[in-house]
């Protein structure tokens, strides 16, 4: 067996479990009193003081102890809370603990009482556990400690370690410095510092290797495990300053997280992108084809936003490297600006506002109308402006809509058969295309002559979308009577100077690229696109991929998974089904998607692999990447 010869040397609390035992035991046995908070800031204290070495923990025990006022009963409730708390990597890599448990030892300050009913359930017997136990009075208050146990000493786990003679290489994990000093003893030959509950530096920069999970000690020594390649080892890059909740949501995951506030040059992100696995990107970051080629780990982009012309979704599909967006999130953030700026324009608020501003009174109705009755015509009839259909149809506003796409017509809107027919009626033109290359000057000179004289133009989806020299004529001649704008045909990668054509013109709204910078917007996108690249980084589905085959399927717990990009060529299915035949791999499930350019397959499989199986699927021709997922 793999590793039979090494011994593994446990601590129980902030390791096995997330939390130190006795503080949850003051918990229990302080419930309802005044100073419960005070007390149990104060046992916390006293815990970190004994862990780090900086009173002995014979000392540490006695205060706590005394401070905890406990009962024989309370014990009972403490053992269920703790069940509760079991480390969430602990938890999920059982089948180590129970294949391994005659190589496993529990060596702990905590007590035996409360730690053996815990790890029983992880196979390991009594007999490997060596902890303290409780003295109880006649009436069942604990009292106190068995002094003679040496793990009620200073340096206790010291001489707990000799006097274990274990034999072939030791190996400590845990999360104090009470676990490192075995090492520093000669008695272990390593020390993991284990951080997934509690990141103490004394114990970390003494580690021969930290472990933010067990996932991660157990792939260092090849051992079973729930997840073949650790979260920990997954980098992930979030580029533009994306929502903090982003950050967290990743970051609590697992996965190791680097957030930068700007965009990135081409050149810049050819040398940031290696041994990168997840990139995350708003709308400014060019992922180009030779970023692609330099992302030799990279897995997935998730673009938190709705555009995805930034991305070279072909080449990246080809590399086998999925794409997510958030086509929904910010939908009526756009909506809610989209109809203050009808009615600002049409009300001429901002002409009238910059007068006052430089201390002119202009009480006049002059230019100033209601939007009820007028004519909105909507160019894209998507999310966008399907919404805004509804909410300016309640606002009392005739509603023309043209899209490329046959689309149903919500409420009462009337559906354009061209584009010159919508411009013709419409008495405020607002755009929600998408960021198709062919989008290009879609509204230019020509276009805008077509409209009304008097007409207002809004545009919300790409800078491209607009002639930006013909919409500034068209308002200086007065052919319009205003404009919003959000989105230019240039945009800086940061915040700073700018200079557009439309600048100083009046009755003209700009807004620098906004439309979906709500918060609310931007919560829910760093809310989606994290679960969409949790869920193909954890599962393997790819449910809403822009670019990529759709798969969706549960997470297996007793079975290995298996998956297979490849060129969508005949006959890949049946040479990797002729491989896991071969190595006797028995399939419990096996789901195949494909487009005219990659097939992605999901194989689980209920029995144990070796390396040679992997070599050989990933040599499978026209194979473009393979992962074992656990």
């Amino acid at each position: 067996m793999v590793g039979a010869a090494r011994k593994y040397v446990f601590d129980f609390d902030s390791t096995l479990t997330r939390v130190e035992a006795l503080d949850v035991l003051a918990e229990i046995t302080l419930q309802g009193k005044s100073n419960k908070d005070e007390v149990i800031q104060e046992i916390q204290e006293i815990t970190n003081l004994g862990i780090d070495g900086d009173i002995s923990f014979t000392e540490s025990l006695e205060r706590r102890i005394r401070l905890l006022n406990a009962h024989k009963d309370n014990l009972d409730g403490l053992v269920i809370e703790l069940r509760q708390k079991i480390s969430k990597s602990i938890a999920s890599n059982k089948e180590f603990f129970q294949k391994y448990s005659e190589d496993i030892y529990v060596i702990s300050c905590g007590f035996k009482e409360f730690i053996d009913p815990i790890v029983e359930e992880y196979n390991i017997p009594s007999e490997r556990v060596y902890a303290n136990t409780f003295k109880f009075d006649e009436d069942g208050n604990i009292v106190g400690f068995d002094e003679a146990n040496v793990l009620a000493s200073h340096n206790g786990k010291i001489e707990c370690l000799k006097h274990l003679h274990l034999e072939g290489e030791v190996q400590v994990i845990g999360d104090g410095y009470s676990d490192y000093v075995m090492r520093e003893a000669g008695l272990a030959h390593k020390f993991f510092a284990y951080t997934e509950n509690v990141h103490r530096d004394k114990a970390a920069n003494n580690a021969d290797h930290v472990a933010p999970n067990l996932d991660e000690f157990l792939f260092v020594n090849d051992l079973p495990r729930n997840l073949s390649y650790p979260k920990n080892r997954i980098k992930i890059l979030l580029l533009e300053n994306v929502h903090p909740d982003a950050f967290e949501n990743l970051s609590e995951d697992g996965f190791s997280v680097e957030l930068v506030k700007n965009s990135i040059p081409e050149d810049e992100l050819i040398e940031k992108i290696k041994g990168v696995h997840v990139l995350g990107i708003r709308s400014k970051t060019q992922v180009t084809q030779k970023v692609l080629d330099a992302a030799n780990k990279l897995l997935v982009v998730g673009a938190f936003c709705i555009g995805t012309t930034q991305i070279d979704l072909e080449y990246a599909k080809k590399k086998g490297v999925v794409v997510f967006n958030a086509p929904y999130s910010n939908t009526r953030s756009v909506v809610e600006l989209a109809i203050g700026q009808i009615i600002m324009l049409m009300r001429n608020v901002f002409t009238r506002s910059s007068e006052i501003h430089s201390g002119q009174w202009n009480k006049t109705a002059l230019n100033s109308k209601e939007v009820r009755g007028k004519n909105l015509g909507i160019v894209g009839y998507g999310n966008i402006g399907k919404q805004l259909s509804v909410l300016a149809e309640a606002m009392g506003m005739r509603v023309y809509y043209y899209d490329v796409a046959d689309r149903l017509a919500l409420g009462n809107a009337t559906k354009c058969s061209t584009l010159e027919e919508l411009l013709s009626v419409s008495d405020v033109v607002t755009l929600h295309v998408d960021d198709n290359k062919a989008n290009k000057n879609f509204i230019g000179e020509r276009e805008i002559n077509q409209m009304r004289d008097g007409a207002y133009l809004i545009n919300l989806s790409r800078g491209f979308v607009v002639d930006i020299d013909a919409l500034a004529d068209a308002l200086k001649e007065e052919k319009l009577s205003g404009a919003a704008v959000d989105v230019y045909p240039i945009e800086p990668r940061s915040n700073g100077e700018f200079e557009t054509p439309l600048k100083g013109l009046s009755n003209v709204i700009l807004t620098p690229h906004v439309g979906g910078s709500t918060e609310e917007a931007q919560r829910d996108i760093a809310d989606f696109v994290p679960n969409k690249i949790m869920d193909y980084i954890n599962s393997g589905n790819t449910v809403d991929a822009v670019n990529f085959p759709n798969i969706r399927l549960p997470k297996q717990n007793n079975s290995h998974r298996f998956l297979h990009i490849h060129r969508n060529v005949p006959g890949i299915m049946a040479k990797i089904n002729e491989v896991l035949a071969k190595y006797e791999m028995n399939i419990t499930g096996q789901y195949l998607s494909t487009d005219s350019e990659v097939g992605y397959v999901i194989s689980d499989l209920d029995k144990d692999y070796n390396k040679e199986v992997v070599k050989a699927l990933k040599n499978v021709e026209n194979t473009i990447k393979f992962r074992v997922l656990y």
